[in-house]
């Protein structure tokens, strides 16, 4: 199967994503029940400041706890406005922001920030003004809005109705953030609306039921309950921890000069998907081959090449004096839960 294809299915009961690229699984989306997703917005209510971190504890529904990093200034009892930022480790509170978006495939409304921008990736001005004029039609708020890279070649008025949209959940929500309780206003995107709103790119599209076992997904899904990552050139194993998420890799039977070389370049090439499919974020480790420092720095340069295509915010802290490799990753989704492997 040649070419991109975005898939929307089930595993289970579960709604699910995959993007394929050629048939190979290279992104996967799975819902999940036991936290609020990423982009839900609460009127949340500040509960006690962090000393020492400038933050504040805050209640949501339910008896949930989440954490805001910059709480200067608020006080126990306030209600404020947050949006979930990520995925809570076990027994950690919610992170969430105070800097609410409101994000579709093609706008993104920002309360509290005024101004009209467009992504730097469309360059071409006659499209930005295109742009600028379908905005200038249907925006009239005090809130800012920025037009997505995605709009580039989109019809206008999927564009204009988008931004609309967008513009009318803001309003919606912001009228409901005072009150004295913590309320859920907003549940977050699921898998499916999330692959629309991300996945931009030319692909084709298929959302028949059972299509992830006819194009080869569900085997595929298999393989990431192992941790052994096969390379071409060696392999690698990527195993999380409490603390952190180790990577090894190998050159497997390969004894040549260049083997060290080869199998720590394709390992830096493949880490973005195997963490990306695998949900891995936080503190990573990396233990590659023993090699020069002269080609050290070709490792790191293709490390940087591949996580720069990469969607999720990933941070390359660098050599550590024992030579292993450390980056800081954003958690924005939950590690792949392997328990659902029974239902395939």
């Amino acid at each position: 199967m040649k070419g991109r294809t975005i898939v929307l299915d089930h595993i289970g009961e579960i709604e699910a994503a995959a993007y394929m690229v050629d048939g190979k699984l290279d992104d996967i989306l799975i819902d999940h029940d036991d936290a609020p997703r990423p982009g839900a917005i609460f009127r949340a209510i500040c509960d006690r400041p962090i000393k020492g971190q400038g933050g504040m504890m805050m209640r949501l529904p339910q008896g949930e706890t989440a954490f805001l990093r910059q709480g200067k200034g608020l006080r126990p009892g306030q209600p404020l406005l947050v949006q979930v930022t990520g995925i809570s480790e076990d027994g950690k509170a919610i992170p969430v922001t105070d800097r609410v978006l409101f994000k579709s495939r093609y706008a993104i409304v920002t309360p509290g920030k005024p101004g009209l921008n467009i992504s730097r990736q469309i360059t071409d001005e006659d499209v930005r003004d295109n742009l600028l004029a379908i905005a200038h039609e249907v925006f009239d708020s005090s809130h800012g809005l920025i037009l997505r890279s995605s709009c580039a070649g989109a019809d206008r008025d999927e564009i204009a109705d988008d931004i609309v949209a967008m513009l009318a959940l803001a309003d919606a929500v912001l009228e409901d953030a005072d009150g004295s309780e913590p309320e859920a206003l907003t549940e977050g995107d699921g898998p499916h609306t999330v692959a629309w709103r991300e996945w931009t790119g030319a692909a084709g599209v298929v959302t028949e039921a059972g299509s992830f076992e006819n194009l080869g997904v569900l085997d595929q899904l298999e393989e990431l309950a192992q941790p052994k990552v096969a390379l071409g050139e060696g392999h690698m194993y990527v195993e999380p921890t409490r603390a952190l998420v180790a990577v090894d890799v190998n050159t497997g039977t390969d004894t040549s000069p260049a083997a060290a070389l080869k199998a720590n370049l394709a390992a830096a090439r493949a880490l973005p998907r195997a963490l990306r499919l695998r949900g891995f974020a936080g503190q990573i480790t990396v233990d590659f081959v023993s090699m020069s420092k002269a080609h050290r720095k070709q490792v790191e340069q293709s490390l940087r090449a591949s996580f720069k295509a990469d969607p999720i915010e990933t941070s390359l802290v660098g050599w550590t004096p024992m030579g292993l490799f450390e980056l800081q990753r954003k958690r924005e989704r939950p590690p792949f839960p392997k328990h659902l492997l029974k239902d395939i």
